[in-house]
């Protein structure tokens, strides 16, 4: 077997396994749509993370926050989400806002500072 062979091999090998790759990874996403089921967490290719609520043949219905419903067709779930990489909510509201100011007694007696001119 010369180089020239070698040479024409090589790309052909490497195009072979790339196809085989792209094949496996179909299936698996095939197999994923079609296993479906309600109380799944799941990813759609825009990036919406929601619970599977209702599986129909070609679509299903998707809660992203409770009491909101919304339909997409079966292909568009591209990943399952593990349970325990639900998203974390805090528990305390406070936390969701900037904590207020201290008392008055607290500020610069100087005032804001300003540059000099």
């Amino acid at each position: 077997m010369g180089p020239d062979v070698l040479i024409l091999l090589l790309p052909l090998v490497l195009l072979l396994f790339i196809m085989s790759r792209g094949r496996r990874q179909q299936r698996a996403l095939a197999e994923l749509q079609s296993s479906l089921a309600p109380g799944q967490r799941v990813i759609t290719t825009a990036g919406l993370h929601a619970t599977v609520v209702e599986v129909g043949d070609t679509t299903v219905v998707l809660e992203p926050a409770p009491g909101v419903r919304t339909t997409w067709a079966r292909q568009a779930v591209v990943r399952t989400v593990p349970d325990a990489a639900h998203d974390v909510v805090p528990t305390d509201a406070s936390s969701l806002t900037e904590p207020a100011p201290g008392p008055a007694g607290d500020a610069d007696p100087e005032g804001p500072s300003r540059p000099q001119r």
